[in-house]
């Protein structure tokens, strides 16, 4: 596919203008799974929006923790690397390709005369930070109110929503990681969930119910 096709099937009920300008501007990236696009403590000077596949953005300590934030897809940007871009600020989050994904990189440049040059841009852009900004509130309202059965419930099908399946390959130290636990806690919140018949265990694999 082009570029071209990418932004029609993307933004089909966008403006000619808005599809035009991220055709001219935009270049296409391929990215593979696991491959890391932003880097805590990066600089960045283009801005991602997908057009394909999922991005997974984490949060992470000075030790090396992770706590999982949100997922990007498809007619998605990061919030984060507006901030990076707009405001010449290094990245406080790290985005890794949850599948391989194809990005348009945006020159920093482009999207900041944009948000005053074209309105439907800005909106895109602001509409961004408010779904990111609800689904940053979701993860603290997760940590601080729930339990981590429900957490742990909560990420799996948010996963499986990411990826339009209801069987998820997936180890029980990946979620850990994700959601900054340990692996025998997460082992022992799986079995449970499984005693409720909220999910099936397999090796390396859980499908939800």
């Amino acid at each position: 596919m082009t570029i071209v096709d990418y932004v029609t099937s993307t933004f089909p009920n966008h403006s000619q203008e808005f599809k035009n300008q991220l055709v001219n501007s935009g270049r296409i990236m391929k990215v593979s799974a696991g491959d890391e696009i932003m880097s805590i403590g990066g600089d960045f000077k283009t801005i991602p929006v997908i057009v394909e596949g999922s991005i997974k953005v984490v949060r992470e300590d000075e030790e090396g923790n992770e706590l999982f934030l949100y997922y990007l897809t498809e007619g998605q940007t990061c919030a984060m690397s507006l901030n990076c871009c707009l405001m010449s600020k290094p990245s406080e989050v790290r985005a890794t390709a949850e599948e391989d994904t194809v990005i348009i990189s945006i020159p920093g440049d482009h999207a900041g005369n944009w948000m005053s040059d074209l309105p439907e841009w800005r909106d895109f852009i602001l509409n961004t930070y408010q779904l990111r900004f609800r689904e940053m509130l979701h993860t603290i309202d997760g940590i601080a109110f729930q339990q981590l059965d429900e957490r742990v419930l909560q990420y799996l099908r948010d996963k499986g929503d990411v990826h339009e399946t209801k069987e998820l390959k997936l180890t029980h130290q990946a979620i850990a990681d994700d959601l900054n636990s340990s692996r025998e806690v997460i082992s022992r919140v799986l079995k449970i969930l499984e005693k409720n018949q909220k999910i099936e265990l397999h090796r390396n694999r859980i499908v939800l119910m």
